[in-house]
């Protein structure tokens, strides 16, 4: 496959959040910024600018990376959309040098089953896949929705979730994406998972995956959870948000109000250098870390309500 290019337009006062997202991905980023492009105008070789730069709307900003696998390109587009959208950043997603049609379902031949945990494998929905006697299995269709299990962050998130979830326990996801983590909380043997998502298309996927999966337990709705929506009855034993830093410090305050002394909370959509000010947040509000691990730059943690 040739290299895909992945542009992203904004808001040009979003270029820097927007760029901090996309380099989760792949740091090596394209910038397009005519913010400043009086400056150059002005300057001694301003009759040298090209008179498409001129005309440039100075009001928008393009972020672009480029990618060549096509899972890879899946789950790259599926997330910077669901995490722009939890910012609250408009923002224009395009393609170029791949046809629509051929990156729909190109991706999913590179798709296999992922083994998260000593237990837990992810599959693919259309693979035929024998269980071993003991493994649980989550089917996935991720469609427009982030969350297939091949990103470290979906791994992380699915191997804390079985080493520390309590068995009949009520789990909340938050920033559920595809509903891959709500359906393993399910098949671990929660109680009941109430998993929410500011998109609504990823809500869509989420509930269709559920059905799937015979996940009866699980309900799937579009909220976002910083705005105090009240969510189910009391409080819960466990929760997980695979999210982005940002959204996870914004969330810290938050947390009390829905979960019980004692329960935990698994974390990850952080990259290495954003961790300390994640265990800060979490600090501050009442929350002891517990376990942190690590794969390519991106950290998982567990953190237990103390207060």
């Amino acid at each position: 496959m040739e290299w895909v290019q992945l542009k992203v337009r904004v808001p040009a006062e979003k270029l820097e959040e927007t760029a901090a997202v996309m380099g989760m991905i792949d740091p090596a980023l394209q910038i397009e910024d005519y913010t400043d492009i009086e400056d150059g105008v002005n300057a001694i070789y301003g009759e040298l600018i090209d008179e498409s730069l001129l005309a440039a709307d100075r009001s928008r900003a393009a972020v672009s990376l480029y990618i060549r696998d096509p899972l890879l390109l899946h789950d790259s587009q599926m997330f910077i959309r669901e995490r722009l959208t939890a910012l609250g950043i408009p923002f224009e997603l395009e393609l170029d040098s791949v046809r629509e049609e051929d990156w729909a379902n190109a991706w999913r031949k590179y798709y296999q089953p992922i083994k998260t945990g000593p237990r837990l494998t992810i599959v693919p929905a259309w693979q035929e896949y024998e269980a071993a006697e003991d493994e649980v299995v989550v089917l996935m269709e991720p469609g427009m929705a982030f969350g297939t299990g091949s990103h470290e962050t979906t791994r992380l998130c699915a191997s804390l979730i079985e080493a520390y979830m309590p068995t009949g326990g009520r789990c909340l996801d938050i920033g559920t994406g595809s509903g891959i983590l709500a359906i393993a909380e399910s098949k671990l043997g929660a109680s009941e998972v109430y998993a929410c998502d500011i998109d609504e298309n990823a809500v869509a996927v989420a509930k269709q995956n559920c059905i799937d999966n015979g996940a009866t337990n699980v309900i799937c709705e579009t909220a976002d959870l910083l705005s105090g929506k009240a969510i189910g009855e009391g409080l819960y034993d466990f929760a997980s948000a695979n999210i982005v830093a940002d959204i996870l410090i914004r969330l810290a305050p938050q947390l009390k109000n829905y979960l019980k002394i004692g329960a935990d909370i698994v974390m990850s959509g952080i990259i290495e250098e954003r961790g300390d000010e994640v265990q800060k947040a979490m600090s501050e509000n009442g929350f002891l870390l517990a376990d942190a691990i690590s794969e390519n730059g991106w950290k998982g943690f567990v953190f237990k309500r103390l207060k």
